[in-house]
């Protein structure tokens, strides 16, 4: 198809005519479309903006609701402490009570008990360094195969039992890590930041604006009874108009991609919905889970588990919808005689390179997560149906499946909604001046808005 403002006369040598820049690299910023053009997408994307503001006002939970707490898993109090001596002791003093080994060293219980006779334990002291009991301190002993080993000096997670006795109210849950965890997103920032520059300030300031809906909306409107489909939806909605629009502006590019994520985030929600259901999947497959049942049990945990699709896939998905209409924007400003056919046929080739890589991706992050997960079934010597079939495993493939389903359909959702976007603008139709003086500077060429 040819364009009506090309130049009759083609100038391979040439840049093409009318156009802004004499060279077009994905880092410029977005050629500005027509004013009608800018009228029909706006006539899209504010009423979905506005429908997500009010879902937001709507669903709003104020906080997630009090309970009392059980003292089991992440359910407990805690606060911070400090190993403050550590020495070594023959386990058979300080195991006293427990119950003889059975000197069978096949079995694993059969090792425990034979080390926590003959073995040597670490017994370590351990201080308080917060809440109310700032300074009490108790001992900790520690089995010789222990996964965690204490040493002096380091920082612990201490849990607090208030209706146990005394010398028992306190124990060592975890390892402080909040220092290394500080320092590697020190880093993470200033890396982001440094090679970003603005662009990776604002994405910082998007991820702040995600973390921030994800605890200040999506989990406590779920934990107060809310439906976690819909509150999924419009948490993620709202994360994605957030951090397209920081990230990449406020331009018809990025509305375009604005679309065909949430064109794909409704595939996946619907696929979701349909598989979940026809599999039978309860979401209540673990230890957390299942306290989290117990606590609330009115809450949809399969309704959580399609939530967890939804928002695992939206980070995804904003990469290959902006990273789509990117391209088509690209080769329309290198080719302006480019019908939205022959634009549509060019970025899918570069879509399906996309779709390779980041599909694997998916599958690769969710079989790491998974990982001793299938060691287990393996260690097991478990048939790929009986372990396909399982709940936990069913889980993630439903997840990974679902996820990669919309993923692939985002390229070609994606690249025909830019192409048919960019190549129905109208020229001359209240272009800004800035744009307008460029090809005047050519001498050649009428004006053309991208």
């Amino acid at each position: 198809m040819t364009s009506p403002q090309s130049d009759p006369a083609p100038q391979p040598p040439q840049p093409p005519q009318g156009h802004v820049h004499g060279h077009t690299h994905s880092h410029g910023p977005a050629a500005p479309v027509s004013k009608h053009l800018r009228k029909v997408i706006a006539a899209v994307v504010i009423p979905f903006a506005t429908a997500v503001v009010v879902g937001l006002i709507a669903f709003w939970p104020g906080g997630a609701p009090d309970h009392e707490r059980t003292g089991v898993g992440f359910d407990r109090q805690t606060q911070d402490g400090k190993v403050v001596q550590v020495v070594k002791v023959d386990c058979a003093d300080v195991n006293a009570a427990q119950v003889p080994p059975t000197g069978d060293t096949s079995t694993p219980s059969g090792r425990e008990a034979v080390n926590e006779q003959e073995g040597e334990c670490a017994k370590a002291t351990v201080e308080v360094t917060s809440g109310d009991d700032k300074g009490r301190k108790f001992v900790e002993v520690v089995q010789p195969d222990a996964p965690r080993q204490l040493r002096e000096g380091q920082g612990v997670v201490v849990a607090y039992a208030p209706d146990a006795p005394r010398d028992l109210q306190y124990s060592v849950t975890d390892v402080n890590r909040k220092i290394p965890m500080t320092l590697l997103a020190a880093i993470f920032a200033l890396a982001v930041i440094a090679v970003g520059r603005l662009r990776g300030v604002m994405a910082l300031v998007a991820l702040a604006v995600s973390f921030a809906v994800l605890t200040l909306f999506i989990l406590p409107a779920i934990l107060q009874g809310s439906n976690p489909l819909v509150v999924a939806v419009i948490g993620a909605s709202a994360i994605m108009l957030a951090a397209l629009y920081m990230c990449h502006g406020v331009t018809a590019r990025t509305s375009v991609a604005v679309v065909g994520t949430l064109i794909s985030l409704l595939l996946i929600g619907l696929l979701g919905s349909l598989f979940i259901g026809w599999a039978d999947l309860s979401g209540n497959t673990d230890d957390n889970t299942g306290l989290i049942h117990g606590l609330y049990p009115d809450i949809d945990m399969s309704g959580l588990l399609l939530a967890g699709v939804i928002i695992g896939s939206l980070g995804v998905l904003d990469d290959v919808t902006v990273t789509q209409t990117s391209a088509v924007w690209e080769l329309h400003q290198a080719d302006p005689q480019m019908g939205w056919r022959g634009l549509y046929r060019a970025g899918i080739r570069i879509g399906r390179d996309h779709i390779a890589s980041v599909v694997n991706t998916l599958v690769l992050a969710y079989a790491g997560a998974a990982l001793p997960l299938l060691l287990l079934f393996s260690i097991a010597q478990s048939s790929v149906g009986t372990v396909a079939n399982s709940e936990l495993v069913a889980e993630e493939i439903v997840r990974t499946l679902v996820g990669s389903i919309g993923l692939v359909a985002s390229v070609p959702v994606t690249t025909v909604l830019a192409a048919l976007v960019v190549s129905a603008d109208r020229p001359g139709a209240g272009t800004s001046s800035s744009t307008a003086a460029a090809p005047a500077r050519t001498g050649r060429g009428r004006r053309r808005k991208a």
